[in-house]
């Protein structure tokens, strides 16, 4: 399947109004703002996860001609706290991840057999990231999906990351509050100012 943009058309939520952004293949744009500037909530609604004014698209397909089901799978959206809802770690993925995969991100292959109740919110934040690229969507959302990693974890998942957005060519919204991370990960960074997008530079500090 080839690489389409994600496009957000006058999209309103909350006190956002009439965002409008697109995200070209293979691109990451950051997002940042104060707390409760409306970040999470503009990502969830690119997700279809709440009602909002304004259109969606990912290359010619509209999020409003799509069943909210597989428009996630499509367009994934990885919160800031992963859910969990079955014993194991592996019963969470629909296909084991390869060992080198695990490894990239710290794990050995004997992870997917921990209970979920053992993991850290480290591990969990890592494994979350992993379970959403391993189902193969076209386009990624990511709430602060570092937030809860140390700096060395922080930086190696960075870089996992950003080869996978790369290689596979998705459009990715990031939701950032580092301009440390922003200035490393970053194709372009806006900030949310009031009910508007304000285009920053990626090395603004």
């Amino acid at each position: 399947m080839s690489a389409d943009s994600l496009r957000l058309d006058g999209i309103a939520i909350g006190e956002l109004a009439a965002i409008s952004l697109a995200v070209r293949p293979g691109e990451i744009v950051c997002l940042s703002g104060a707390s409760g500037s409306g970040k999470s909530r503009l990502l969830r609604a690119v997700a279809d996860l709440e009602p909002h004014a304004g259109e969606v698209w990912l290359g010619e397909q509209a999020q409003s001609q799509t069943p909210g089901h597989a428009w996630r799978r499509q367009v994934m959206l990885v919160p800031a706290e992963s859910h969990w809802w079955a014993e194991t770690v592996g019963e969470h993925f629909i296909d084991p991840p390869v060992t080198a995969e695990l490894a990239a991100l710290g794990f050995g292959p004997d992870t997917l057999e921990w209970q979920v109740g053992r993991l850290s919110t480290g591990e969990k934040q890592r494994l979350g990231l992993l379970r959403a690229v391993s189902r193969e969507p076209r386009a990624l959302l990511l709430d602060e999906p570092t937030a809860n990693l140390d700096d060395a974890s922080r930086e190696r998942v960075e870089a996992w990351l950003v080869e996978r957005i790369r290689v596979r060519q998705w459009p990715t919204l990031w939701v950032a509050h580092d301009h440390d991370q922003i200035a490393r990960v970053a194709s372009r960074h806006w900030r949310i100012v009031g009910a508007r997008l304000e285009e920053e530079p990626v090395s603004c500090r």
